[in-house]
């Protein structure tokens, strides 16, 4: 059974309440929609409560809206953000009858480790085995699935290795599956400056100040990523609370050391990342994204666009838009939600 737990109310200058009543939105886990003025950094839909199921390893924090019978999309954030991301797509997706769930990674927000044993893990497919897990939990066969960042790779392995699970899916910067193998291979030097907080991590000081620092180093790689995108402080806050999580900074570590291959995996998903490893193409329908101003590394869509096999679509989302593609745009993401579901 999953139970509720109250998440306190933040008043958030700037913003005007909707002129639909939560009843009339039809929302189940999601109140106090908010309409902004202009600046894209001050539009807010606020998640006042959220659900706390246990999944696999994990006690998984989520917010949940639309009915239950509707066709279910699950809605994943990447580093460093989180489920707000996604606050005001998600009322456009119930608009459309869709229940809508939006889960905190591993490592984020209110989700936990059941088990102080469990190695604080980041590899790519261990995140994806948690959304599997959440879907067990909570029943769900198959969704429509969207995602960025650490979301859209976790999408992306979900579409490889479990195509059963998904219906369809949106992937923002398209194909984020690697392997530590191909992780070894220089890039051009302005493409490794782009890295240089994955190096940063790798070293014991990077790891004491990303913990010390964690809240201004986040709010400059928000910055860093999204140039063009004029948010304000309440709006970085309301999702800087999510780093407080007791193991966020282990998992980040992780992730990105993991990558370049200085640290294991667990073993018992080494089978899987032989599979990620080969680059398994995805069949599924899918529309992929890119937004104009993305200031951090990204793959050039035609660099990925065979790897989806399938019906395929790609968008290019213009206006300076940056990394944080579902917050910057959501009615762009939302249309891509409900347009590949009709593919």
């Amino acid at each position: 059974m999953s139970d509720q737990i109250n998440i306190r109310r933040r008043r958030l200058l700037g913003t005007t309440v909707a002129g639909l009543s939560l009843l009339e939105l039809g929302l189940s886990g999601i109140a106090n929609a908010q309409t902004a003025d202009t600046k894209a950094g001050a539009r807010v839909t606020s998640f006042d409560n959220l659900r706390q199921i246990d999944a696999g390893t994990l006690n998984v924090g989520y917010a949940e809206a639309g009915p239950q019978n509707g066709p279910v999309v699950i809605l994943l954030h990447g580093w460093p953000y989180d489920i707000y991301s996604f606050a005001e797509v998600t009322p456009l997706l119930v608009a459309q009858g869709y229940r809508v769930i939006v889960p905190y990674l591993r490592g984020y927000g209110t989700t936990r480790f059941l088990s102080a044993d469990t190695p604080r893990n980041g590899q790519q497919a261990v995140v994806a085995v948690d959304i599997v897990a959440l879907m067990d939990a909570l029943k769900i066969d198959k969704a429509i699935f969207g995602g960025f960042d650490w979301g859209a790779r976790t999408v992306d392995v979900i579409a490889a290795l479990w195509p059963e699970r998904v219906k369809a899916l949106v992937s923002v910067s398209g194909y984020l599956i690697g392997s530590q193998e191909a992780n070894k291979t220089p890039l051009p030097p302005k493409a490794e400056l782009a890295w240089w907080y994955q190096f940063y991590f790798t070293t014991d000081r990077g790891y004491a100040g990303y913990d010390k620092n964690r809240h201004d180093f986040n709010k400059l790689i928000w910055r860093l990523a999204s140039p063009k995108w004029d948010f304000d402080d309440a709006t970085f806050d309301r999702t800087a609370q999510s780093f407080d999580n007791p193991d966020h900074v282990a998992v980040v570590i992780h992730n990105y050391r993991w990558r370049l291959g200085l640290v294991q995996g667990e073993s018992k998903y080494d089978a899987l990342e032989a599979r990620l490893a080969k680059g398994p193409t995805i069949s599924l329908p899918t529309i992929t994204m890119e937004g104009d101003a993305n200031g951090a590394p990204h793959p050039e869509p035609a660099a990925y666009a065979k790897k989806f096999t399938g019906k395929y679509a790609h968008r290019n989302i213009g206006g300076g838009i940056g990394h944080n593609l579902p917050q910057e745009a959501p009615k762009a993401f939302a249309d891509a939600i409900i347009d590949v579901a009709r593919f």
